[in-house]
């Protein structure tokens, strides 16, 4: 019994939880009482965890307390970290979004906690600072609340990435736009002036942006010019993003030759057979797909060349030559309505003239056989092709847009002409005639009597200078258009309430504004931009103008107005898309038409009639006759005096001896031109403004309006000059009363073939602007000063001598077929059979030599065979060629014999 009093008595009383999954206030205040009897340590460690949790929680009412209560402030620690380095700031920050009704709250525990005294700025394991983690996940507001208690925007990682970095590293995330707004003006106001990641997020914001709008411009040009989405292709972002970077970049000539004229090897070639051609240009001309500034067929072409003309005989060029012309012309003929195979061949014929131009090693060759007329004559084809799309298009519209629309439709219903009966005016709501001495006079004329002459219409205005342009003669029919009138006419259009809408010059800028962007979007260049555009105007000019001098409804002053109103839009339009003002130099006749008939009316006096004649330069004298004696007078309208009246038709004979005797000269040039061409002394005719034949005898001279234009052309590329100095080429002289719409203006190339590979340069705010009107499908209204500003300064353009070069192994698909095409990428196995060795080509130099009569020191392997220009020239030029299977035969036919 003794020893029993000597033990210990146990103690069954329970541990306190020091680390409870739920604390709360009470349970935490009762565990810290004196009356629960734990260490410092214990009550350090259960502090700790419940600051912890409600870190992680948001759990406002614990933090509160925590902050708050005397026995747990004792054992509080704020620059408490865990095992990854995180902040109790941190901890808090990381748990925005998990549960989004709680962000309030947790919001305001980081704040309670700045406002304690934590630091902001603990940094982690990684460097990651509470500003970092508050910039992908916390609110704006919070994100400004750290950025003005201490944390610091220009703190930095391991990986040295600032807070705005890590929002937009390579675009900004989205919905953090605030955010990164707000770190990026904090940024500046510590000195900060972009780094290379703001530098590259701006930049592929940029691009971004340019490709949406691409991509918005292609869908509005697509609509308006009734082309395939599928010319697009296929939507590539990473594509999209080096494809505007390169735009960005204008590059100049390239003078390296070794790009132009590549090293004499198999390394820039491609190695045919007679025999595959046809497959060949199956493949690549007749069955390839167009898509937007694809050059391959145009690259395959002239490694096919180099190898015809390095390594062959002119035979071989010819063939090649000739039947990969007459094939694109074949599918030209077959698309001529397919807007996208025009566009696509025009771009891929002048990049393979420019290819072949800038080769020194085979130009010579080429020039000898007049290979490049050859192209330029297809290049042309398909010139005139895109021309006359664009011509039908404009036709559609031209009477109802141009001739037709009225811009002040209330002003022009009022005019009366002479001859004109009631009965046809009198469709209309009648109402009272206006009082006159008190008297309101309500009796109807009798029926089928003219209606009186207002009495108080004012008298034709008196003859004054010639209206100076666009619509400069508005002020003096002023009073015309406000005359009173005994009655009010309804038009018979007014009686139908369905009419459909009306169609204004802005339709016709809209089709121009797509045209022009898909040809910039092609990359088509820009001197061949500018003189369809040249051309295009010229026909509309010569349309227009014949058919108001042909269609009597026209041939008066309030018409004339109208229509000069309504050209004023497309004038205006050459100067917004940044052309040349040469190209509205054409609409000289139509503006001299539209003034003469304007002021026609006025010119009562000789003295006047001689003063407006002198202005009336791009009209002769038939032209004003035609327009006087079909003239329309409006009611009280004042007329020519007989003493003018014979002047004019005085001058009209005397231009009819002129005209007959410019035609008998004119017909004596042809006689002793074709003389000449029997006799054999003509010279080869010019295409693009270049002689092809190396002859310098006076005769193969271009004539001296060809040197003109050339000239003009070429001035185009100087950027020093102004384009505003360009003119077009001037058409024939018209001797009869019609503008020859049918005119061709020459195509006119530019004389440096590095030139031809030249392509239109995106200017970033006009074609922005351009593509927000071709998007909202009509052009806005721009002042007459904006328009002209388009016009000044040099052409844009650039060059990419090395992109337009650039081939992958794709190509031999086009050349050899798929299934060769498989060799170089794995491993094909065939059949062991003999195959037919094709009968040889004869050469008439079985040993080459070089310009210095010694042997050509080639790469093993290589022969090369130049083209002997001292031969006679092949009597295959023309078109209508014998095939290679002919060829053929006639050589074996010469060996047998």
């Amino acid at each position: 019994m003794a020893s029993s009093s000597t033990h210990t008595p146990v103690d069954f009383t329970v541990e306190p939880d020091l680390q409870p999954l739920y604390p709360t206030p009470a349970q935490i205040s009762h565990i810290l009482s004196p009356n629960v009897g734990l260490s410092p340590s214990q009550k350090q460690q259960l502090v700790s965890h419940c600051l912890t949790r409600a870190c992680v929680f948001g759990d406002l009412s614990l933090l509160s307390y925590l902050l708050s209560d005397p026995q747990a402030q004792t054992h509080l620690d704020l620059g408490k970290q865990d095992e990854d380095g995180l902040g109790l700031i941190s901890m808090t920050i990381l748990g925005f979004g998990s549960e989004g009704d709680r962000d309030v709250e947790r919001e305001e525990c980081v704040r309670m906690l700045i406002a304690e005294g934590a630091d902001v700025n603990i940094p982690d394991h990684a460097g990651w600072i509470s500003l970092h983690h508050a910039a992908l996940l916390a609110p704006p507001t919070l994100v400004s609340h750290l950025l003005t208690h201490g944390c610091s925007p220009l703190a930095v990682t391991r990986r040295n990435l600032s807070a705005l970095d890590i929002v937009t590293a390579s675009s900004t995330l989205p919905g953090r736009e605030d955010v990164a707004l707000l770190l990026e003006e904090a940024m500046r106001e510590k000195g900060w002036t972009g780094g290379r990641m703001e530098e590259r997020r701006r930049t592929t914001e940029k691009r971004m942006l340019r490709l949406g709008k691409r991509r918005d411009a292609q869908a509005s040009v697509g609509k308006i010019l009734g082309i395939d989405p599928k010319w697009w292709g296929e939507t590539d972002f990473n594509y999209g993003l080096t494809d505007l970077s390169e735009e960005d970049d204008e590059e100049s000539v390239i003078e390296d030759e070794a790009v132009l004229t590549p090293p004499l090897d198999y390394t820039s070639m491609l190695v045919f057979s007679p025999q595959a051609l046809p497959d060949i240009f199956q493949s690549l001309i007749s069955d390839f797909r167009p898509t937007p500034r694809n050059a391959e067929p145009a690259n395959s072409l002239y490694m096919l060349s180099r190898f015809a003309c390095l390594n062959c005989d002119h035979n071989w060029v010819e063939d090649l030559i000739l039947g990969a012309t007459d094939t694109i012309e074949e599918t030209i003929f077959n698309h001529p309505d397919e807007l996208t195979h025009l566009v696509f061949w025009l771009y891929n014929l002048t990049v393979w003239l420019h290819l072949m131009r800038c080769d020194e090693s085979i130009r010579e060759t080429l020039e000898y056989l007049d290979s490049f007329g050859l192209i330029e004559e297809i290049l042309n084809s398909v010139f005139v092709f895109i021309i006359r799309f664009a011509e039908r298009k404009v036709d559609q519209l031209l009477d109802a847009a141009l001739l037709d629309f009225s811009p002040l439709s209330s002003e022009f219903e009022s005019i009366q002409f002479e001859s004109e009966w009631s009965f046809l005016r009198s469709f209309g709501t009648k109402k009272k005639s206006p009082q006159t001495n008190g008297q309101t006079s309500t009796s109807p004329p009798p029926k089928g009597s003219i209606s009186p002459l207002p009495s108080s219409r004012p008298p034709s205005p008196p003859p004054s200078a010639l209206p100076t342009s666009k619509g400069g003669s508005f002020a003096s029919l002023r009073q015309t258009f406000s005359r009173s009138r005994t009655t009010t006419s309804t038009p018979i259009q007014a009686l139908f309430a369905d009419t459909p809408p009306s169609i204004s010059p802005k339709d016709i800028t809209s089709f121009m504004t797509a045209f022009q962007t898909f040809l910039t979007l092609s990359d088509i260049n820009p001197v061949i931009i500018t003189q369809f555009w040249s051309q295009v105007m010229y026909w509309t000019a010569c349309e227009s103008f014949n058919r108001i001098l042909t269609r009597k409804k026209y041939l008066c002053r309030s018409r004339a107005l109208q229509i000069s109103m309504n050209l004023s839009v497309i004038e205006e339009w050459i100067g917004q898309m940044g052309l040349p003002r040469g190209i509205g130099s054409h609409f000289a006749p139509v503006r001299d038409l539209l003034n003469w008939l304007q002021c026609l009316s006025s010119i009562t006096e000789f003295p006047n009639l001689i003063a407006t004649i002198q202005n009336m330069r791009n009209l002769n004298p038939l032209q004003m006759r035609r327009a006087v004696r079909d003239y329309k007078y409006e009611v009280n309208e004042g007329r020519m005096n007989d003493e003018c009246t014979q002047y004019l038709a005085q001058l009209q004979k005397d231009w009819e001896r002129h005209r007959v005797k410019i035609g008998v000269e004119a017909l004596r040039k042809e006689m002793g031109d074709r003389e000449r061409e029997r006799e054999g002394t003509a010279s080869p005719p010019l295409i693009g403004g270049t002689s092809s034949s190396q002859d310098s005898s006076p005769s193969s001279s271009p004539p001296p309006e060809v040197k003109t234009a050339q000239r003009n052309i070429d001035s185009l590329f100087d950027r020093s000059s102004e384009k505003s100095n360009w003119e077009p080429a001037r058409p024939p002289e018209v001797l009869g009363e019609l503008l020859d719409s049918r005119h061709m203006l020459p195509l006119l190339l530019p004389s440096d073939p590095r030139l031809l590979g030249a392509v239109p340069s995106k200017n970033v705010d006009a074609e922005d602007e351009k593509r927000n009107s071709v998007t909202n499908g009509l052009e806005t209204q721009r002042s007459a000063s904006r328009a002209s500003s388009g016009s000044r300064g040099a052409m844009a353009w650039r060059v990419q001598t090395r992109k337009l070069r650039e081939i992958s192994m794709t190509t031999l698909q086009w050349v050899d077929g798929a299934l060769s095409a498989a060799r170089w990428y794995r491993p094909m196995f065939f059949e062991d059979e003999e195959e037919e060795k094709p009968p040889p080509y004869s050469s008439d130099d079985p040993n080459p030599t070089n310009a210095n009569g010694g042997e050509l020191d080639l790469q093993p392997g290589i022969i090369e065979h130049l083209t002997p220009l001292t031969r006679k020239r092949s009597a295959r030029q023309s078109r209508g060629r014998p095939s290679v299977g002919d060829d053929m035969m006639d050589m074996d036919m010469d060996m047998d014999g």
